[in-house]
């Protein structure tokens, strides 16, 4: 794919299981440092692949490729999403771009023309609280985006709460200062949620927010057990809230 890059006329792409990317991390790596643009489709992206165990489990993966300079990262949370974060890639005129795509069918999030133009921003809100000022924010990307919503849904009556959906660290970041606190205001509490490990969260959350993860590998079970044996519920979530506010 580097090659292809390389001698032009073509923008080539790939795909493997997420997992997989360890495989490939020189060729990631190379295609960063030489800015080429290649795009990698990784599927599988999380703990709810469950059959197969930890060996097929990406929990690192994901938080190790955002870190790599000039490779954009994207974790759609529906078809939405993913067509923003492929027509991205796509326009992105240096430089790889990895789509870390779900194995499980996400549901579709219907949104308004203005929440829609804020998705190529990287994060953006995707469901502002109901009643008032927010009093926390819910940070998520992918499958979890769905498990941040019915939190909200949930505190409604008692406890507004702004979600908003992140599905590229990386883009998010290169946006101004002014839009990136109108997604994230200062002084308001905030719970991130993913997948996998935490670590890259709390530059989002601060020291006093929380980080709903896995910073362990997971286990051989059927597909979707381990989000609730790990904690990623709407309840688990609610809980977090309501301790941190």
């Amino acid at each position: 794919m580097n090659g292809m890059a390389l001698h032009g006329g073509l923008l080539p792409f790939g795909g493997t299981f997420l997992m997989f990317s360890e495989y490939s991390r020189n060729a990631l790596r190379m295609a960063a440092l030489m800015k080429q643009r290649v795009i990698h489709v990784f599927t599988h992206d999380s703990i709810g692949l469950g059959e197969d165990g930890p060996t097929h489990q990406p929990v690192e993966q994901t938080a190790t490729l955002r870190m790599i300079p000039n490779m954009d990262v994207w974790r759609p949370c529906d078809t939405v999403e993913t067509m923003v974060a492929w027509t991205s890639a796509v326009e992105k005129a240096s430089g790889p771009t990895s789509l870390c795509l779900s194995r499980q069918n996400l549901p579709f999030v219907a949104r308004d023309a203005a929440t829609l133009a804020n998705v190529a921003r990287g994060g953006y809100v995707i469901s502002e609280a109901k009643g008032g000022k927010p009093k926390a924010v819910i940070i998520a990307t992918g499958s979890e985006v769905d498990v941040a919503l019915k939190a909200q849904a949930a505190m409604e009556a008692e406890i507004p709460v702004r979600v908003v959906s992140m599905p590229s660290t990386n883009v998010f970041d290169r946006q101004d200062a002014a839009y990136r606190e109108s997604v994230l205001p200062r002084g308001v509490p905030r719970v991130a949620i993913e997948a996998g490990v935490t670590d890259g969260w709390y530059k989002y959350v601060g020291i006093d927010g929380v980080v709903i993860g896995l910073d362990r590998f997971g286990e051989s079970a059927p597909a979707g057990q381990l989000f609730k044996e790990f904690g990623f519920t709407a309840g688990n979530l609610v809980k977090a809230v309501e301790q941190l506010i």
